[in-house]
């Protein structure tokens, strides 16, 4: 077996007086797939830090094999001394790939690097990894601002490298479809798990169970020592020396011992019942000059409905949500609500946290009370706090000072405090760890209201929705019964990407004749009828190659194999391109000849 082409060994490192890597110990081989994961806090970005080489810890030896390319992918990337987009991702690497995964990722490349926002940097850094074809690949989060198209064109390219990779993500699917190994970074070290994600939590739920009993005997056995100290014998005496200082040893491991940390305990404010009635919409329509939003939609939302919102980027989620909520009057149609309406929003952007606020104040909206009612019960802001896993000393901490997975959590905190009978989240799962994600699912099943989601997470929604709105295209919304799975079932197919609009076609000359339009020829209405057909096969076999690819260890197997597995997917993806052109020429024409016979 070769050598690992990096190795952390015995890393130990220490924030503000509290260890967080103590005798740490990772390896990572070529062509190897783990997903680390670990509570927030945990040190999971920190650790990728360490591993990328740019964080230095207090004691212990990083080694990478010389000559090991390896990139980055940090949460919050630092685009400054880049004055495009284009020139920040194409930094030591072929400019022309660069720009074309920017293209996948939604970006030209001219975007000036100050003006972007911090979905459209995270994307760009994105591109700048995957432009780099390293040999270890460390990926932070990476659907996080990704819309569903994306998320599956990242896991599909990802499939196919030949990188190393360590992912660190909170999408379920995404783990279980790239992970091969898992790394638990837990309490300080690490603990490898050579399997998929999918069997990480039941192998995870062991391990504590077994550090319980084990803890529950080492407890039970001070308790007896303790016992036999208490009866009088005297420990001054020689021969009881030994088991007194035995004793001793037993209370130090007890007090060395870190236990795991705890969890977030998730409970709603529920308001007073809504009517039956949540919301109906009745042929809403909104269009925002040329963009068409939304186009003829109708839906009925009633009481305890869990509805998810999916959609590529820029297909109008949120004006359809704001519409729906009454937020946004619509062009056209009718939006009711119902009774006794009281709705609290998660907004995705964290926008509404003021970075000077302490947590304390945005939990109560800056009024300086010292309690929260929540759960039907009367709490100490502390308190509160703690169980979202906030310290006591936090409550009176900046907001700016959080990470990303804080926001996250004081965000639910906030939208959980207050009386609601209607929650709208949009993108409640970006930046929570994988526990506090079960949590949430958990709460929104036991939610005496109703729930509006708009999310990418197609675990989650599988989890969580009892019907799925989904983008048809062109601003067409169409309904589906059961969560994400259930709607890829019905619909034949997940979320895609908005097909781009057509340019305006140019004026015709006015002094020119008006052209009758020619009618298809036998040779074009044949093609016409056997393009689907043809666009079908090689849609399979565009799925066949890439799961042939997906195969990590192809590769090393069989060179040749791959390379010429990767020929045909190419081949493929160009045949169907060209395909869907054509047809969508033919149709043209044929609509034209057809509405001006």
């Amino acid at each position: 077996m070769p050598p690992p082409l990096i190795t952390l060994s015995d890393i130990r490192l220490t924030f503000g007086g509290t260890p967080l890597f103590e005798g740490l110990e990772l390896s990572v081989g070529a062509g190897e797939r783990l997903c680390l994961v670990g509570r927030n806090g945990a040190g999971k970005s920190t650790l990728l830090k360490i591993v990328a080489g740019t964080v230095e810890p207090d004691a212990g030896t990083r080694f990478l094999q010389p000559g090991t390319r390896l990139a980055l992918l940090p949460q919050e990337p630092d685009l400054s001394g880049c004055a495009t987009v284009l020139d920040y991702a194409a930094q030591d690497t072929d400019p022309h790939r660069a720009a074309a995964l920017l293209t996948r990722l939604g970006l030209t490349g001219a975007e000036e690097t100050g003006r972007l926002s911090g979905g459209e940097a995270r994307r760009a850094a994105l591109a700048r990894a995957l432009a780099q074809e390293p040999e270890i690949l460390l990926l932070d989060e990476p659907t996080n601002h990704l819309d569903l198209p994306a998320i599956e064109w990242l896991e599909r390219t990802l499939a196919a490298s030949r990188a190393a990779l360590v992912l660190i993500s909170h999408d379920r699917r995404f783990l279980g479809a790239l992970a091969r190994a898992t790394v638990w970074l837990d309490r300080g070290r690490c603990r490898r798990l050579e399997k998929g994600f999918a069997r990480f939590e039941e192998w995870r739920d062991g391990v504590l169970e077994e550090e319980e009993r084990d803890a529950h005997k080492l407890d039970h056995k001070i308790a007896a020592e303790m016992d036999w100290l208490n009866k009088g014998v005297t420990a001054r005496r020689k021969r009881n020396q030994g088991r007194l200082r035995a004793l001793h040893a037993l209370r130090t491991e007890r007090r060395a011992r870190r236990m795991p940390t705890g969890t977030v305990q998730l409970t709603a404010e529920t308001a007073a019942a809504s009517g039956k009635l949540v919301i109906e919409a009745s042929g809403v329509a909104k269009r925002f000059g040329d963009t068409v939003a939304v186009k003829d939609f109708s839906t009925r939302i009633q009481r305890g409905d869990r509805v998810g919102i999916v959609g590529p980027n820029g297909a109008g989620k949120t004006t359809l949500v704001r519409m729906l909520t009454g937020a946004l009057d619509p062009d056209a149609g009718s939006v009711r609500l119902g009774a006794n309406l009281e709705m609290e929003t998660l907004d995705q952007t964290r926008a509404s946290l003021d970075p000077a606020m302490t947590l304390g104040d945005a939990i109560t909206g800056g009024t300086g009370a010292d309690r929260v009612s929540v759960g039907g019960g009367n709490r100490h802001i502390v308190g509160y706090l703690k169980n979202f896993l906030f310290t006591p000393n936090q409550a009176r901490t900046p907001v700016g000072r959080l990470s990303g997975g804080e926001r996250g959590r004081l965000m639910l905190a906030r939208a959980l405090a207050r009386p609601s009978n209607l929650l709208v989240l949009d993108e409640p799962t970006n930046d929570l760890d994988l526990e506090t994600l079960d949590l949430l699912q958990e709460m929104l099943a036991d939610y005496a209201g109703t729930v509006l989601l708009v999310s990418h997470d197609r675990d989650f929604l599988d989890r969580t929705v009892t019907s799925v709105i989904a983008s048809e295209g062109q601003g067409r919304w169409i309904e589906y019964a059961g969560g994400y799975s259930d709607m890829v079932a019905q619909r034949g197919e997940g979320v895609t990407a908005e097909k781009p609009r057509q340019a305006a076609k140019p004026a015709k000359q006015p002094q020119q004749p008006k052209a009758k339009p020619q009618r298809l020829s036998f040779k074009d209405k044949h093609a016409l009828e056997q393009l689907p057909g043809r666009i079908a096969a090689l849609e399979v076999a565009v799925a066949k190659a890439h799961k042939t690819l997906a195969d990590p260890a192809l590769y090393s197997r069989d060179p040749e194999g791959y390379e010429s597995a990767a020929a045909a997917l190419e081949q493929a993806e160009a045949d169907l391109a060209a395909a869907e052109e054509e047809w969508l020429r033919l149709e043209l024409a044929r609509e034209e000849a057809e509405g001006g016979g």
